[in-house]
């Protein structure tokens, strides 16, 4: 769940009331993906209708369930992350509590791993790997360790509540707990795990509450994006030395509700509320572009964003009405559509395959 999730409870009252089920198109696969985009939607909460596109970007052609296609079963509910490491892609499944593992270029299922505890669901919420270890944050307060030769889990680690994105930075793991889902007493730390002895090693205290979003950067900063308890939310940047891991600087900024913090080089790009694609300079820490795309397309509900960092190129996917099919569009360097793709509803993680 990305803009639109459970994400924080903040604003799914008044959307869950207007969610409805809707058909998956029938599609069949005419090619093993080469080279593309993967688009994640993580469809309605309890709806069971997640589904995984992929656009071939040397035929053009799209596929839009490709996860069906290949593996003759829906992905599950709720599908919330996705990200390749290796030869695989994992998958993140958050009302199903799974993570779905598949072949990153066929996307055929490996292993799917049910993430729970003692029967009691963990909601799996986002990954992120080092020296052939994948992290994986669940709503349980927990980040499972997981052995990317072995697919096994090898132990969890307690850090705050519900927490959310993680970053790897400076030989550590920073993970954002949000408390999203204790809508009058959210969380307002972020963990740090020492990588090297698996264990939690600091809860740093932010300035704000709800922290969701977090990147890092090659001058030793972390960048939280934390949200409040406001609705609509006026969410605050906060940076942390990953060397002292003590908080550097805390200030507003004009961030869409779960937007990701998308560090490329000296650039990090975000969405805002308003649809505009943002852009920060790490380096001098100032805006560095209000309005990143320079032609007349629209975007309804911006929901998710990632950046190819060799040729430039932005992705950003459109939830539109929450109910229907959404859209991603891939603009390029200088912020102008170069297509656009029909998606499933609620895209919420974008994976480029190269």
């Amino acid at each position: 769940m990305k803009q639109f999730q459970l994400k924080t409870i903040f604003a799914a009252a008044t959307i869950l009331a207007v969610l409805s089920a809707c058909k998956k198109d029938k599609v069949n696969i005419t090619e093993v993906p080469q080279t593309g985009v993967y688009i994640l939607s993580q469809g309605n909460i309890g709806k069971n209708n997640s589904v995984l596109s992929f656009y071939n970007s040397i035929t053009k052609n799209t596929t839009g369930d490709i996860f069906s296609s290949v593996n003759g079963r829906g992905i599950g509910d709720t599908g919330n992350d996705a990200r390749i490491y290796g030869s695989k892609m994992y998958i993140t499944v958050n009302y199903s509590s799974t993570l779905e593992i598949v072949d990153a270029k066929t996307a055929k299922s490996i292993k799917q791993i049910k993430m729970d505890n003692a029967g009691t669901n963990r909601q799996p919420r986002y990954v992120v790997f080092d020296k052939n270890k994948a992290y994986i944050s669940s709503y349980d307060g927990t980040v499972a360790v997981l052995d990317t030769a072995s697919l096994t889990i090898e132990k969890y680690i307690s850090v705050g509540r519900n927490p959310e994105q993680m970053v790897v930075s400076n030989g550590k793991i920073y993970v954002a707990n949000s408390g999203g889902l204790d809508f009058a007493n959210p969380d307002k730390t972020v963990s740090v795990i020492n990588i090297a002895t698996g264990a939690e090693i600091k809860k740093i205290d932010l300035a704000t509450t709800n922290p969701v979003n977090i990147a890092a950067d090659a001058y030793g900063d972390v960048y939280v994006i934390s949200y409040g308890t406001d609705y609509p939310a006026h969410p605050k940047l906060t940076t942390i030395n990953n060397t002292t891991d003590v908080v550097k600087t805390t200030v507003d900024i004009d961030a869409g509700y779960g937007t990701s913090f998308i560090v490329v080089g000296d650039l990090a790009y975000y969405l805002s509320d308003a649809g505009k694609v943002k852009v920060y300079n790490v380096k001098t820490e100032t805006i560095a572009n209000e309005g990143f795309i320079t032609d007349a397309t629209a975007i309804k509900v911006p929901y998710a964003i990632t950046a190819d960092p060799t040729t430039g190129e932005v992705f950003v996917t459109d939830a539109v009405d929450y109910t229907n099919n959404g859209k991603l569009y891939v603009f390029n360097k200088t912020g102008k559509l170069e297509y656009e793709v029909t998606t499933g509803i609620n895209p919420g993680a974008i994976v480029i395959l190269k």
